[in-house]
């Protein structure tokens, strides 16, 4: 049984932040392989910063390439949107119906919303979420503090984000070093988030 962390994200763009999590986490946990969920964008909300679908699935590629157990996923592409992550698992457990177990990967700040998730009960029941520290407020709930689906790892804590890459790139900072350097290169050369 391949146990498989999903990790979603608009990855807009993925940065060092999300490879050194993804890559703590199928490292240093019982999981062997992280795929990367690239979150379509939303018909029903247009965000001018947001890259079309394949050119965030290509930087997530292009950064995943040289870690055999990383892998981009355009999963979530061709399912009806708004999407659900509880319908996501349920479409991957019945594309992958032997041979893999899914799990989540979310930040802590994640954890303390998913109480708002669309049938978060039964992602609990029926799946294991792996937890990576973030510094983030508000407060979690106490179903969450010691409930046996939630593991914690003690990842590193990155504190770079994509909208502060994409604001200062706008202003003419240097940000080449918070990205991998395929990512650098296509976003350059592309001329994105001028």
């Amino acid at each position: 049984m391949k146990k498989v962390g999903l990790y979603f994200g608009t990855f807009n763009p993925i940065h060092i932040g999300h490879l050194v999590i993804a890559n703590h986490m199928v490292e240093f946990s019982d999981l062997d392989e992280v795929w990367l969920v690239v979150t379509p964008q939303s018909p029903f909300k247009t965000k001018k910063t947001l890259l079309d679908n394949h050119h965030r699935y290509e930087m997530v590629y292009e950064a995943t390439k040289e870690y055999p157990k990383l892998h981009p996923s355009k999963i979530e592409f061709d399912l009806p949107q708004p999407n659900y992550t509880v319908n996501t698992l349920v479409h991957l457990d019945d594309k992958y119906p032997s041979g893999y177990s899914f799990s989540l990967i979310m930040g802590e700040d994640n954890l303390k919303g998913l109480h708002k998730w669309k049938n978060y009960e039964t992602i609990l029941e029926n799946y294991t979420i792996y937890v990576y520290p973030r510094i983030s407020e508000g407060t979690l709930e106490s179903q969450f503090m010691q409930h046996k689906s939630i593991h914690r790892v003690s990842a590193p804590i990155m504190e770079i984000s994509s909208t502060f890459i994409r604001k200062e790139h706008k202003n003419g900072k240097n940000i080449k070093p918070m990205l991998p350097p395929e990512v650098w290169t296509y976003i350059d050369e592309m001329n994105f988030y001028r």
